[in-house]
């Protein structure tokens, strides 16, 4: 073979056809010889006739018997060629295999029939009839090939497919599945877990969910010690997830649940799965039972009647927390739940009944601030005041508390023409009234930031920034290291045109706070051009997975028109911090300025589903009075607006 390769590379085909051909004389017995003789003639004839001699000296040569068929191009003369093979090798799988795929579903179901008598132990012969029998005999075929290959896993499984197509029941599956694991166990098979779970997996993507099931039902708990059940189940049903198996997943969390069916972190999770993956019943149904076995976990209750509420069933979502009630009668969460229902359905003296009860029945610093933002909603200002007022008696630590009285007396009065309100308290519109309450705050809360630059945003609106910068001094003092304050301090001074100041006071922030992500990326903004690349460099050697750098950063990229970058960026500071309304609300706007339709639509979805809650422009809009009801969507829009107005100005 050496020699005859060495004339063909030389190029001398004739040359080396007559040493292959010496070659089959001198060693007659070998297989390779003759292919090498077969590969080397000028045409396919030739070969073939070369591998008529080889067959001759060699009969039960697999690779010469199926090399001669490829070799004809005759489709029926390649059928005669391996039916000749099989009757002198009739145990080569290979060559039923190939005889079998050359054939038609009637011939080759015959000769498969053939093929499991000659080879009973080739699991893929067996499991080939049985797919192209009727379901009646295919029965009979896996019920011999059990018998023949009692050991074999895959004879089993299909037989559960086969029941499960035809309409049968989780039970008859279940019972195959269980006798299965019990007969392979008897014949010391080990049973592998991971690789059973495969086979789930492999039964899901067969469309074979009771099988998938079933398979979990009975192989799931193999190995594991009882006090690791729980937690390598959750792991399991992860990793399913993971490899977008959700039958598996979720037949994982029904044993989980089966055997732990008080377990509140397991229910959650097998809701997740559901709201992500299953249909709008499955979420209830799971719910529903899971707050029927866990009738404590207030989490639950909540999100069973969030669901309801969402699909239009308001009146279904009531009952569901009228059953919390019971469930759990002092519970703060339930109360405010059912009050922001009925605040959310317009149903105003619904919800501040419930609220006044809740003072009563679960008295708690976030009752009585809901039931105050509640009267601000409905623009009975006397009411929010009083109500604050009585809450600071019971809960005078609170720093919101402060906060929201001070600008209840902050807030001017509406213009004529705006929507009617309840405003007669003297203290409203009365900014010594507003400072009484921040100095009270500062003296419970010293360390409250909001406290102290709500303080100096008054001081500064009456008296300028004198007053307001002193404030902010002595807050960094009581509180050093907050970069809050440092902000605000920086922010005071670029108003009033302070910019050498406000430079010093940025460096000097940096130095104290020097990993803080909001001072750097309002260095980075307010840095000079050439500065900012310097900048953004030396920020993210500081603070890489802060996503107000992010942000910072793309929207340098922005500025300098590399969209694709940009874009890159956003999609990480939305992935390190999906809560930040305002990372959300720059992306939005950079699509609706260098965007399509398809990106723009792509971020308000994301956004919708994220629900973010936090980030300074974002607070400003969703906290107004007049976006309060607003959704997410709306406020997302809004905000965007806001930064190109701030952007063109």
């Amino acid at each position: 073979i050496a020699a005859a390769r060495v004339e063909e590379i030389a190029g001398k085909a004739i040359a080396a056809r007559k040493l292959i051909s010496m070659g089959t004389d001198m060693c007659p017995d070998s297989e390779d010889v003759w292919l090498e003789a077969a590969r080397l003639q000028a045409n396919d004839a030739n070969g073939r006739s070369v591998l008529q001699r080889a067959v001759a000296k060699l009969p039960t040569s697999t690779k010469l018997w199926l090399r001669a068929a490829e070799l004809e191009p005759d489709p029926l003369r390649k059928k005669a060629v391996l039916r000749r093979a099989l009757e002198l090798v009739p145990s080569s799988v290979k060559l039923w295999r190939v005889a079998v795929e050359l054939e038609d579903v009637e011939d080759a179901r015959i000769l498969l029939g053939r093929a499991v008598e000659c080879v009973p132990h080739s699991v893929d012969m067996w499991l080939a009839l049985a797919r192209l029998e009727t379901y009646e005999n295919a029965r009979r075929v896996l019920n011999s090939a059990r018998e023949a290959i009692p050991t074999e896993p895959a004879i089993w499984l299909t037989a559960a497919k086969l029941e499960e197509a035809h309409g049968h029941g989780a039970d008859l599956v279940d019972r195959i599945v269980a006798k299965a694991v019990a007969s392979l166990a008897a014949y010391q098979v080990v049973i592998d877990r991971e690789a059973w779970l495969k086979e789930a997996e492999a039964a899901e993507q067969a469309s074979a969910p009771l099988t998938c099931a079933a398979i979990v039902r009975h192989t799931i708990g193999l190995g594991v010690e009882p006090e690791d059940r729980r937690r390598t189940w959750l792991d399991d049903a992860d990793a399913c997830l993971a490899r977008s198996s959700v039958e598996t997943a979720r037949a994982v969390f029904a044993h989980a649940l089966a055997l732990f069916p008080t377990k509140k972190v397991i229910w959650l999770r097998a809701c997740a799965l559901e709201k992500k993956h299953g249909s709008p019943e499955q979420l209830e149904a799971t719910l529903a039972r899971a707050v029927e076995h866990c009738p404590q976990a207030e989490v639950l209750w909540l999100m069973a009647a969030k669901e309801k509420w969402l699909a239009g069933d308001v009146d279904g979502a009531r009952s569901t927390l009228m059953e919390a009630f019971a469930a759990n009668p002092d519970s703060e969460q339930v109360w405010l739940a059912a009050a922001k229902l009925e605040w959310e359905n317009d149903e105003r003296d619904r919800a501040r009944v419930l609220l006044a009860k809740a003072r009563d029945r679960a008295p708690s610093a976030r009752v009585w601030m809901k039931a105050a933002l509640l009267e601000r909603e409905c623009r009975d200002f006397d009411a929010e005041l009083s109500l604050l007022d009585e809450a600071l008696k019971a809960y005078p630590a609170f720093h919101k508390f402060y906060l929201m009285a001070g600008q209840a007396c902050e807030r001017p009065v509406p213009a004529p023409g705006s929507a009617p309100c309840v405003r007669t308290d003297k203290r409203l519109g009365d900014a010594a009234a507003a400072r009484d309450f921040y100095q009270r705050g500062l003296r419970r809360c010293p360390k409250c930031a909001p406290l102290w630059i709500g303080a100096a945003a008054l001081e500064e609106r009456a008296f300028g920034a004198t007053k307001a910068r002193s404030i902010l001094e002595l807050a960094r003092l009581r509180n050093s290291g907050n970069p809050r304050l440092w902000l605000a301090a920086i922010r005071l001074e670029r108003r009033h045109g302070n910019a050498k100041l406000s430079e010093n006071l940025a460096a000097k922030a940096l130095q104290e706070c020097p990993d803080a992500g909001e001072l750097w990326a309002d260095a980075i903004a307010s840095a000079p051009r050439p500065a900012r690349k310097g900048k953004s460099l030396e920020a993210l050697k500081r603070c890489d997975n802060d996503a107000r750098v992010i942000v910072a950063v793309s929207a340098l990229f922005v500025a300098e028109r590399k969209h694709a970058k940009a874009r890159k960026w956003f999609a990480r500071a939305l992935a390190l911090e999906p809560d930040l309304g305002d990372a959300w609300a720059r992306s939005y706007a950079f699509e609706l300025v260098d965007g399509n339709e398809g990106t723009q639509q792509d971020v308000l979805e994301r956004c919708v589903a994220a629900e973010p809650t936090h980030g300074e422009l974002w607070t400003s809009v969703s906290k107004s009075l007049e976006h309060a009801r607003a959704d997410v969507a709306t406020k997302l829009k809004i905000c965007a607006q806001k930064i190109k107005e701030a952007e063109d100005a």
